[in-house]
């Protein structure tokens, strides 16, 4: 008969588990016999998961709200760009029987070939062309514009001090109030013109009267700007531009101390809108 196998020794407080040839053979590798016993072992216990948040109905609405309110901006901006594009693409030339003076934004030469040409032909005693550059001399206006020599140089006043559409507004106000002009004739380009007349509005006075005479530049085709990406970027950013200077004119009330003007200014100090003058120009 085979001998019988000795009997373990239940464990108990005080008293060691008894351990198997196996556990033996596992502390004899190295490893800990107890972590590998099954009667030591602990039971797993089960980990619970923490369950996700689902978002709030107030959360919900809010996130609507907002989503809403973005899509009407949106829609707004579209339509009021459209509004623009088709008032710019619409503008007439009016008649300029009885005004006073002209005044010519730069940025163009055909905006100041065209006022040349408007004060020749008899509309208005003088023309200010503002915002000259001041390299830019009156002989070199006479080279570009040979025809009209005599008026330039009778007629002609160079601003050389506005450095951005508010400029422009404050030395129109300027030359209007000392020639005692009440009604002039404001010579832009045609995508350029709602922010000049902003501007200028701005800065004048009630009784002083604006009329605008728009350029459109020579192959610039307003009719079908969604075809031509430059034209549409022009556009776009004038826009833009007008929506910034129709909400800062509600807000500030004199041009001359205009902060912005600061921000906008080609080279400090912006101040220059409102010295006097650096150059003679008679």
């Amino acid at each position: 008969m085979f001998p019988r196998a000795p009997r373990r020794q239940a464990s108990g407080p005080g008293r060691l588990p008894i351990r198997s040839d196996s556990d033996a053979a596992c502390e004899a590798l190295g490893w800990p016999w107890a972590a590998l016993s099954d009667r030591a072992a602990p039971q797993t216990a089960s980990v619970r998961m923490p369950k996700e948040r689902a978002p709030s109905r107030r959360g919900i609405r809010l996130l609507q709200v907002v989503v809403g309110l973005a899509v009407l901006g949106m829609l707004a901006l579209a339509g009021g760009f459209l509004a623009f594009v088709a008032m710019v693409e619409q503008a007439e030339r009016p008649s300029l029987d009885g005004v006073d003076g002209i005044v010519a934004m730069t940025g163009g030469s055909q905006r100041v070939g065209d006022a040349i040409d408007l004060l020749a032909a008899g509309h208005g005693k003088r023309l200010l062309i503002s915002g000259v550059n001041e390299r830019t001399t009156r002989d070199e206006i006479v080279r570009l514009n040979p025809s009209q020599e005599q008026w330039i140089t009778c007629c002609v006043d160079l601003d050389y001090r506005a450095r951005n559409t508010i400029g422009n507004a404050i030395e129109t106000r300027r030359w209007m109030r000392r020639h005692r002009f009440e009604t002039v004739a404001v010579v832009t380009s045609s995508y350029h013109m709602p922010r000049t007349l902003v501007e200028l509005r701005h800065a004048l006075r009630d009784g002083e009267t604006l009329i605008p005479y728009p350029v459109v530049a020579d192959g610039l085709d307003l009719g079908r700007w969604w075809a031509d990406p430059s034209v549409t970027r022009l556009l776009g950013a004038e826009y833009l531009k007008f929506l910034i200077a129709w909400a800062r004119t509600q807000v500030e009330s004199d041009p001359e101390q205009s902060r912005f003007a600061v921000l906008i200014g080609r080279r400090p100090p912006v101040k220059v809108v409102a010295e006097r003058l650096l150059r003679e120009t008679n």
